[in-house]
């Protein structure tokens, strides 16, 4: 895509992508400009993080476990199939927010459909539990197995989630479209993009707030968001098709120059070792919620905001970090953080240790900023100027797409065309936590009935922990002895990346702030 810098007066006439001079984009002042951006970033992301982030909680809760999985792996699908759409369509036939007010629009309807098709497919999954246990057949692994073979309507849940992605994927490339087109900058997007992160932020607290984390009030939550979005975009600012005009170029839609860049060593050690460490990364964006539901935290999607509140503050001491410490120290520190996380939750599943899961949520901002936002800044530097663009979007294919498909489908012990296991395993450590279902019906019993709160009480209730008294403590032993092996399966991955990383990756590029190398 190419990127076509606004005007910093209304008046001006800009350039259009043909290089031709062209009337006025829009006549709207800067400023409005600046907040209806803002309010895009901020709509954009409220609507993914207002039900992705504890969809595993709210699925888990509901006795949909089987169907985890699926539904986590549908993004990455999308993800491969987005910068497609935007190659053929977007950047050469239709205004940019045109496209993705229409592409959230139909996702909101798409969400609306979702909380019914949800309702049905729980139903279900009690009905054959109930009669499991009436038959004194009832058996963990039997029931999930059952639920994966038979309950129709949680499979056709996993099929609407992955179309919503379908149409929400494509808007995270023309919103930057978008915003690159009518600020006079690149430097003012960060301030612009920001306010995305401050989004996902506030979908958290909100679901907290609500007490709806492990509900599935969050589709609601996210088809009345990504709704409002969809209408906002109609008054953002005319931003035409950037490749309008232009022939269709296989070669960049195929990213085939980009591909070759994998013949320098090292950035091909770089782009696998991404790719990989992005198998260990769906574990946490996956089963986190569920966790720390288990685990005793009530609002586990405020809770994880504790992770993007930490990424502001590391986004902003990365250019300080990068300067002393390069890029290959950086990604490191970033992979030896993902391997602590992990660890963390491991060892703190047992006493369920509050201080050690809460680091281990704090810990995300280091990170994802310490390995992705470098890692975008390594690509810059070492991919020509004129195909930047395909370098970055092979990135994003190769670590959203390919890596986190991967990764979600060995999280749940999945398989490939349906005959190739993908349950990896380290012994005892990565097998599945059998004890789920029984254990999430026990907590809910021994919660009982749900009590209103004050907003001061259920605020708190975001950054603490406690589990019902009565629980059955056997039940909370089997069940937090199997999240421990559960864990260190992706802590042994990442472990092993950082040492394959370490051994092989020996680049010199400097990246400065003007992103030569």
């Amino acid at each position: 895509m190419q990127d076509t810098p606004a005007p910093s007066e209304p008046s001006n006439a800009p350039v259009s992508p043909s290089g031709e001079s062209d009337l006025p984009l829009t006549t709207l002042q800067p400023s409005t400009i600046i907040i209806l951006l803002s309010a895009m970033m901020f709509l954009q992301f409220f609507a993914w993080g207002s039900w992705f982030a504890t969809l595993s909680a709210a699925m888990d809760t509901h006795l949909l476990g089987a169907f985890i999985g699926g539904a986590y792996e549908s993004a990455p699908i999308a993800a491969i199939f987005a910068p497609l759409f935007l190659g053929l369509v977007a950047d050469r036939f239709f205004s940019s927010e045109k496209v993705m007010g229409t592409l959230m629009l139909l996702g909101g309807g798409i969400m609306l459909v979702i909380p019914g098709l949800a309702e049905s497919a729980s139903a279900f999954a009690a009905q054959s539990a109930a009669e499991m246990k009436a038959n004194g057949t009832y058996d963990a692994a039997t029931f999930l197995a059952t639920q994966s073979a038979d309950n129709t309507a949680g499979k056709s849940l996993v099929w609407m989630i992955l179309a919503y992605l379908l149409c929400y994927m494509p808007t995270l490339g023309l919103g930057n479209t978008i915003a690159f087109t009518h600020i006079p900058s690149q430097d003012q997007f960060p301030k612009i993009r920001v306010w995305g992160t401050i989004g996902w932020i506030v979908a958290g607290l909100t679901l907290g707030i609500l007490g709806w984390s492990a509900s599935y009030n969050i589709f609601w939550l996210g088809a009345a968001s990504s709704l409002a979005l969809g209408a906002l975009c109609f008054f953002l600012p005319n931003t035409p098709p950037p490749l309008r005009g232009q022939p269709m170029d296989v070669r960049s839609l195929l990213m085939v120059d980009a591909f070759k860049l994998l013949a320098n060593w090292n950035f091909f050690v770089f782009a696998v070792c991404s790719t990989l460490i992005c198998i260990p990364l769906a574990y946490y964006y996956g089963m986190t919620a569920t966790y720390l539901n288990q685990t005793g935290f009530a609002e586990p999607g405020a809770t994880m905001t504790i992770g993007q509140m930490s990424e502001i503050i590391f986004m902003l001491l990365i250019p300080f970090f990068f300067r002393r410490l390069g890029v290959k120290i950086m990604i490191l520190v970033g992979m030896a953080c993902w391997f602590i996380r992990y660890v963390l939750f491991a060892l703190g599943a047992a006493d369920q240790t509050t201080w050690m899961l809460l680091l281990a949520v704090a810990l995300h901002g280091i990170c994802y900023d310490f390995f992705f936002v470098t890692g975008f800044m390594y690509t810059d530097a070492k991919a020509p100027k004129a195909i930047r663009g395909q370098a970055q979007g092979l990135l994003v294919f190769l670590t959203q797409g390919v890596g986190m498909f991967f990764g979600y489908r060995i999280m749940a012990g999945g398989n490939l065309f349906g005959f190739i296991p993908l349950n990896l395993t380290f012994g005892n450590y990565g097998n599945q936590v059998t004890a789920a279902p029984q254990y999430v019906e026990a907590l809910s019993a021994a919660r009982g009935e749900a009590t209103s709160s004050t907003f001061l009480q259920t605020f708190t209730k975001m950054f603490s922990r406690s589990l019902p008294e009565s629980l059955d403590p056997a039940i909370l032993a089997e069940t937090m002895s199997q999240w421990r092996d559960f864990w260190l399966s992706p802590a042994i991955m990442a472990a092993a990346i950082f040492v394959l990383f370490a051994v092989s990756f020996w680049d010199r590029t400097k990246t400065g702030s003007d992103g030569n190398s």
